[in-house]
């Protein structure tokens, strides 16, 4: 006689409570993208009150100094929408090799399963659809043989 194991409480209780789910890359990309942005407009602050300091110690004209700043804000800006461009195309680039890979595990998995079948000698959905358009022309004959 076989002895069998008991079976744990752990996997009942489980079943119960909603499982956590991880961020997906989305959100998590989404994240890194926020924290990026946020770092770098903490830079330019810095940048503008460094050069604020700066403009005070050598007596730069308000002027000049505003110049000065908004020539930074520009080059800032032209810089963060580069950054957010490039991050774009390369979400996209990504999205299209995911999108790929997930094509190529669907036919490798539905390959598998049509291996499986056939060598279980089970008939795929398409072998059973054409029996049952069969059997549909079979019973129109017997009804039309029956009048």
């Amino acid at each position: 006689m076989k002895k069998t194991k008991k079976k744990s409480t752990k996997k009942s209780a489980a079943r119960g409570r909603p499982r956590a789910q991880a961020p997906g890359a989305g959100e998590r990309i989404r994240e890194a993208w926020r924290e990026v942005a946020s770092t770098v407009a903490a830079a330019q602050a810095d940048l503008e009150a460094e050069v604020r300091k700066l403009l005070r110690r050598r007596g730069i004209s308000t002027k000049d100094g505003a110049s000065l700043l908004a020539d930074v804000r520009a080059l800032a800006d032209r810089e963060r929408k580069r950054a957010a461009k490039e991050v774009r195309s390369r979400l996209r680039e990504l999205g299209a090799r995911i999108e790929k890979e997930r094509q190529g595990a669907a036919r490798g998995l539905d390959d598998a399963v049509a291996r499986a079948l056939a060598a279980l000698d089970i008939p795929s959905r398409s072998e059973l659809a054409a029996l049952g358009r069969k059997v549909d022309d079979l019973a129109k004959k017997v009804a039309r043989l029956k009048r």
